[in-house]
């Protein structure tokens, strides 16, 4: 195989199952993921979400870690908006001093919820002082690094303990502009394909990065996979994607135009726009998968794919890992 195969999780709750449930097949579902050969298995944050169980990353990281033993284990990612950067890379370097070689630090500019919960958040913030994302990146990176602009040994501020080896580092997004940040920096970049697939923007954004000296791309796509094409076209999975721009504020996607609106209500805003988006989602049998995933690994140049299963019953997603696995099992004999 030319690529690698890794997994995101969102820990969905499933009907009427508790959020115990959940997390035990996150569990499940990162185990699967090592024991198949993924590459990676990423847990992604959300807030004020009472159908997603991630809520906490870096918490769910620490365990995740603990019931694994070769696979590398992230976030898809943290939010970095509402945290302080130097207590970010406290809590990473912590990880990656438990299980070296093994944690991802991926990095999301999205509130990960809505107005509600981001008010709820960044409370104890000073507006006033709050620097940018393009800042607080600088800085976590530079935490990450071990890097200090002190002039003195007593003014030396570091994020320890230090690990043998620094989480490796992602930055998420959708851009052009994203994708020239992390390229700036040195970091992997991860397009979100999964929120907007449209052929020309993923094209646009890995073009970019690229350009800008990037060396390594991965591209998150939502994957419907089943026994066969039609048994994978039968499922029942919300597809679309909603991108809501508000004048003044941070434009944000959301799942579904309720969502959308109800976002601009909370953000209290009277001039904004919602735009429908076309998520990348692959569906089909593991051949037919497996196909397309070749065909944008040489459309786009992507180093590695990163699946998002949109559908919420646990049976399923475990066996979406199986076939994934086995079909990149026959493509690389």
């Amino acid at each position: 195989m030319t690529f690698g195969l890794s997994f995101l999780d969102k820990s969905p709750i499933h009907e009427n199952e508790g959020a115990a449930a959940a997390l035990r097949r996150t569990v499940a579902l990162a185990q699967k993921a090592e024991d198949n050969g993924f590459r990676r298995f990423w847990v992604a944050e959300h807030h004020n979400s009472p159908k997603l169980a991630s809520s906490s990353p870096e918490v769910l990281i620490g365990y995740l870690l603990a019931q694994t033993k070769r696979i590398s284990i992230g976030s898809g990612g943290v939010m970095l908006q509402h945290y302080s950067a130097y207590k970010v890379a406290e809590n990473f370097n912590l990880l990656a001093s438990l299980a070296p070689s093994r944690v991802d630090l991926g990095i999301g500019k999205a509130p990960g919820g809505l107005p509600i919960s981001t008010r709820a958040l960044q409370g104890a913030y000073d507006p006033s002082r709050k620097p940018s994302f393009d800042a607080q990146l600088a800085d976590l990176d530079r935490f990450i690094r071990g890097e200090d602009a002190a002039t003195t040994p007593e003014d030396r501020l570091g994020a320890y303990p230090s690990p043998p080896t620094a989480p490796n580092r992602f930055l998420l997004g959708a851009s052009p502009e994203s994708a020239r940040l992390a390229a700036g920096l040195g970091w992997s970049f991860v397009y979100a394909g999964h929120i907007n697939g449209e052929e020309n923007a993923v094209s646009a954004a890995l073009a970019a990065y690229r350009d800008a000296g990037g060396t390594y791309a991965v591209l998150a796509v939502a994957v419907v996979v089943a026994e066969t094409d039609q048994a994978a076209e039968a499922l029942d999975v919300e597809g679309r994607r909603f991108r809501v721009e508000i004048d003044g504020g941070q434009g944000v996607n959301v799942g579904s135009e309720q969502q959308a609106l109800e976002y601009v209500r909370q953000a209290g805003a009277e001039n904004y726009r919602v735009e429908e988006r076309s998520p990348l989602i692959i569906r089909g049998s593991p051949t037919t998968v497996q196909a397309e995933l070749q065909r944008l690994h040489h459309l786009h140049g992507v180093d590695e794919f990163i699946v998002d299963c949109p559908v919420s019953n646990g049976e399923h997603r475990l066996k979406a890992i199986e076939y994934l696995a086995t079909a990149s099992r026959a493509l690389a004999a």
